[in-house]
């Protein structure tokens, strides 16, 4: 009877060693803040967030996943204070929607869908960027590489939607240029067939991927965007494309986050931070465990920021 306790001991030990080695790569950005910002001092700080996992958290409904009051105080204080976007896998228009504020800048679909404040010369085909106006009639650039695929996607949403109604608890939400295929109600019974069919459903349209996430399959169009181009797009048409002293900082928590991390990781400068509270493989250098350490992250953010314009006024 003891030898299989003393198992169990030794196995959470091991996970216990795990997770300490993992940190030991991924270090909390809360406890190394100081040291983030000591390297950051003089140089423009551009903050990138992911939307669900991140900014709010995981639940079991993709409709209502709202951020807390605070959290949407502490984002808006944050981009009083440095350029921030989200780029979210979501519509632009739900981020929006989610979000509810005008001082940040969205990017949908996993970065296929982005209002900009100016063209990109260096990102992009000049004619995926067309001159339009927000929900407020501010005048932006959007760039929407995948807008020729329309028409596929709203046949392919409409296949999974007739194909997989037997299947109790699928979710399927049509994010414009994408498509999630929500499976966190599905029965672990039903997995398998809803897998078979949306691979099913894909076969027939090869010029589509599909990727798995948290509890959801993503689908959207095989070509060469994702939030990693995204995060560069953004960066150039604010201005800081072909800076020397920027550093980009993304906060996310998912697989397709790791193209944003990978960017980041590319420029060689900035802080790509990972949100999870277990230990995973991931190009992120830094973490945090959930959206209330985002929170205080973004809390530290704003009062270092506050603390350098004091010390020059002080000066």
């Amino acid at each position: 009877m003891g030898l299989p306790q003393l198992s169990a001991i030794e196995n959470g030990n091991s996970v216990m060693v795990s997770c300490d080695s993992w940190l030991l790569k991924h270090p909390s950005a809360l406890n190394t803040f100081e040291q983030m910002m000591s390297i950051a001092k003089g140089r423009k700080i551009v903050v990138f967030l992911d939307y669900d996992g991140t900014l709010s958290n995981i639940v079991d409904n993709p409709e209502k996943a709202f951020m807390t009051n605070k959290m949407r105080m502490t984002v808006r204080e944050v981009a009083r204070y440095f350029p921030t976007a989200i780029i979210s896998g979501r519509s632009r228009d739900k981020v929006y929607d989610f979000v509810e504020l005008d001082n940040v800048y969205y990017a949908g679909s996993h970065g296929l869908d982005i209002a900009a404040p100016l063209e990109s010369p260096n990102y992009a085909d000049p004619k995926h960027q067309t001159r339009g106006v927000d929900r407020n009639g501010n005048e932006v650039v959007l760039f929407q590489p995948a807008k020729k695929y329309s028409p596929t996607i709203q046949k392919i949403f409409s296949a999974l939607l007739e194909r997989t109604r037997n299947i109790q608890g699928v979710m399927i939400e049509h994010n414009k240029f994408c498509i999630s295929v929500h499976f966190r109600h599905v029965h672990d019974e039903d997995f398998c067939t809803l897998e078979k069919l949306v691979n099913s459903i894909m076969g027939e349209y090869r010029e589509f991927c599909v990727s798995e996430g948290k509890m959801v399959f993503e689908i959207r169009p095989d070509m060469k965007w994702d939030k990693g181009y995204a995060l560069n797009y953004l960066l150039d048409t604010l201005g800081f494309g072909n800076s020397n002293d920027v550093l980009p900082l993304y906060i996310g928590d998912d697989r397709t986050d790791e193209d944003a991390f990978k960017a980041i990781r590319n420029r060689g400068e900035g802080y790509p931070i990972v949100v999870s509270s277990t230990s995973k493989d991931t190009a992120a250098l830094y973490s945090l465990r959930n959206p209330s350490e985002v929170q205080k992250f973004l809390l530290s953010l704003v009062r270092w920021r506050k603390n350098s314009l004091s010390s020059k006024l002080d000066f």
